[in-house]
């Protein structure tokens, strides 16, 4: 199974959220690739679209390679099993959250302007991205999620790696996957069309789903005779 691209994959995950609609959840996508995917979601769900910033701690030597994911907040989760196996000294583990953690921290000022993280004391958050590979990032949103006060949270991607999915379901309350298969060893296996989703991207569609939004409220509230 592959999706043509991160706009038709979110189409898919949201037939299977539109029962959460009634929860009145926020959408907390994972920029960047996880931006066009939540848009789709927010859409169909007429919910508010947002992001959640997580940086991936790269292997030292491979950066590629996750060994761990710093978010917003001060979270830092670690794939302990997998620093042990690649016998990360402290040292070099410390210069990796570091520079996940300047990176974290170059991606607010340019997201949000030093503006702060949505509000989600006691609200439903559907955390959104393309696609679960180690599930890292999911694993640090999660947990800045909770210590933010969230009510539940779901971690929602398109696709999957079984054991991905697996341990992420003991973090969060519920995991929704369109996919879920073995073997896959990236993200972009998934895609047809897996290009890097540019900046100005990710500004249009959070523009755009305010907007929309902005509009539906008074027109719900118009048919509602409030």
């Amino acid at each position: 199974m592959v999706f043509r691209d991160r706009r038709q994959a979110g189409a898919a995950l949201a037939d299977r959220l539109r029962p959460l609609a009634a929860e009145d959840p926020i959408i907390l996508a994972l920029p960047r690739g996880g931006v066009p995917v939540g848009y789709e979601v927010a859409l169909a769900l007429n919910a508010p679209l947002d992001l959640l910033l997580v940086r991936k701690v790269g292997a030292p030597g491979n950066p590629e390679l996750g060994i761990g994911a710093v978010a917003e907040g001060g979270v830092l989760v670690l794939d302990e099993d997998l620093v042990r196996t690649l016998e990360v000294t402290p040292a070099a583990l410390d210069r990796s959250v570091q520079r996940a953690t300047t990176e974290l921290a170059a991606n607010s000022r340019r997201h949000r302007g030093g503006a702060p993280p949505p509000a989600v004391t006691g609200r439903t958050v559907l955390v959104v991205d393309d696609g679960l590979a180690t599930g890292g990032t999911a694993a640090a949103a999660v947990q800045a999620l909770r210590e933010r006060d969230a009510a539940r949270i779901v971690v929602a991607v398109p696709a999957a790696a079984p054991q991905s999915a697996a341990r992420l379901r003991e973090r969060a309350d519920a995991v929704v996957c369109v996919h879920e298969a073995a073997g896959r060893r990236a993200v972009g296996e998934w895609y047809a069309d897996f290009r890097q989703t540019p900046d100005r991207e990710v500004t249009h569609l959070l523009t755009d789903a305010r907007s929309r939004r902005l509009r539906e409220i008074p027109d719900a509230r118009r048919r509602s005779g409030a």
